[in-house]
């Protein structure tokens, strides 16, 4: 029960830290320009509807298909007002993802012995951006409101694949160490991107391309941060709470 203790703890502090310091980022690179592609959504009545259209989520797992509420759902649902209060509703929302990316990060890296130090951990940071951002992100990139869409099933589907073919292999990689574990290891990483991520129908869409582009530079450069920040702080919390780290995360990096 120590162990599962220290773990939350652990997770808790790096979470809630990585979290509030996402909402500062957001605040400034990624807010504004949903909040601008809101505009191009109102002009256009609610947007085409070749496909499903997702509205941009600003939390910790931005590139995590959602689903969203048709033109004549959203103009009866609720929703945060714009300032202070949206603000806390986002730093809420990634605070909790923090805690469970953190959570996950810890069981991680003491199945593979512990993290040494903030410097291991910006490294274990780095492996959970590519996990949960950038493989996902390369099939299915982060989109603004009345952007089209592909079936929300579909998308969860290969995201989830994607997750756990990519974790596999770095872990293969890195954790193994032979020639034949390395190759099986490089092929999951790949495989989810040879079946292709679901795609909508039609990609018409009145939200300006380089628009897109920026938001989706945004939330990369943004989720980076993200993670090397929530790795390095849990490399920095967890001898607080777990001691040293055993010999075999003192020999990872």
């Amino acid at each position: 029960m120590s162990i599962f203790r220290s773990a939350v703890f652990t997770a808790a502090a790096a979470g809630l830290l990585a979290g509030i310091l996402l909402a500062a980022l957001q605040t400034y690179a990624t807010v504004p320009l949903i909040l601008k592609a809101e505009t191009f959504e109102n002009a256009d009545g609610g947007g085409h509807h070749h496909g499903a259209p997702e509205a941009a989520s600003t939390d910790a797992s931005a590139s995590v298909p959602v689903a969203a509420a048709s033109a004549g759902e959203e103009e009866e649902a609720w929703g945060p007002e714009d300032g202070f209060e949206r603000f806390a509703y986002t730093t809420g929302a990634n605070i909790i993802s923090g805690f469970a990316f953190a959570l996950l990060l810890v069981a991680a890296s003491e199945l593979a012995g512990g993290i040494r130090n903030w410097r291991q951990g910006t490294l274990w940071g780095f492996a959970g951006f590519a996990v949960f951002t950038l493989a996902p992100g390369l099939g299915l990139p982060p989109e603004l409101p009345a952007m089209p869409a592909a079936d929300l099933l579909a998308r969860q589907v290969w995201w989830i694949g994607t997750v756990a073919a990519t974790a596999a292999g770095l872990a293969l990689i890195a954790f193994r160490g032979t020639i034949p574990l390395s190759v099986l290891g490089v092929a999951l990483i790949v495989l989810p991107h040879i079946i292709g991520a679901p795609q909508p129908e039609s990609h018409e869409s009145p939200v300006p391309a380089d628009l897109h582009h920026q938001f989706v530079v945004a939330v990369t450069v943004t989720n980076l941060i993200f993670w090397v920040a929530l790795g390095g702080i849990v490399g920095l919390v967890r001898q607080r709470f777990f001691g040293q780290p055993d010999t075999l995360g003192a020999s990872i990096a």
